[in-house]
């Protein structure tokens, strides 16, 4: 019989939720005896290889890029969850969602407190090369259907757990109130 299929990516985030995915500990072991892993920084798969049973993603869109592997998520993965605050609120990232974008790179590039010695020229980069910034950070659901949100930053490798077992076991995902509780 076949494994499901999962996947993974970390868009503007950082990298926590994937840490708690890692901090399953040994489940770790029992998770890849449930599924097979495919485009994922887990497996190092760059590209998709094919359909996907679920699909975690971390991290808003604050980027071109980030739209781009969120919309290939959406059309890979039958399941996409949202995994942390940065992928349902936009989390940290979203702080400059107040602030033009211009005034974000004149900040980075020409006036904040480290330009002087890191980009004494005081250039903006602008490559096409480079992927374009946002007018702001997005959460997930802003962009694609998600189907399921784990909320936390980061979530607690249990709720991971059992958010993955749930689905898995064709089981509802138990998501007790303490997980929404922030205190």
């Amino acid at each position: 019989m076949k494994k499901p299929v999962v996947a993974t990516a970390s868009l503007a985030g950082c990298f926590g939720c994937h840490m708690s995915l890692l901090d399953i500990d040994e489940r770790i072991l029992d998770l890849i005896e449930l599924v097979d892993f495919n485009k994922s920084p887990i497996t190092d798969i760059k590209s998709f290889t094919g359909k996907c049973d679920i699909g975690l993603i971390e991290g808003g869109c604050c980027l071109d890029e980030n739209v781009h592997v969120l919309k290939d998520f959406r059309k890979h993965c039958r399941i996409l969850i949202s995994v942390g605050e940065c992928a349902i609120m936009g989390g940290l990232p979203a702080m400059r969602n107040g602030i033009p974008v211009q005034e974000c790179l004149e900040e980075a590039y020409i006036s904040g407190p480290s330009v002087k010695d890191s980009n004494p020229e005081r250039i903006i980069p602008n490559d096409k090369e480079l992927p374009v910034l946002l007018d702001r950070v997005y959460p997930c659901h802003e962009v694609v259907k998600m189907d399921y949100f784990l909320p936390g930053c980061p979530p607690d490798a249990d709720l991971i757990w059992n958010a993955l077992t749930a689905l898995l076991e064709n089981r509802e995902i138990d998501l007790p109130y303490e997980v929404f509780k922030f205190d």
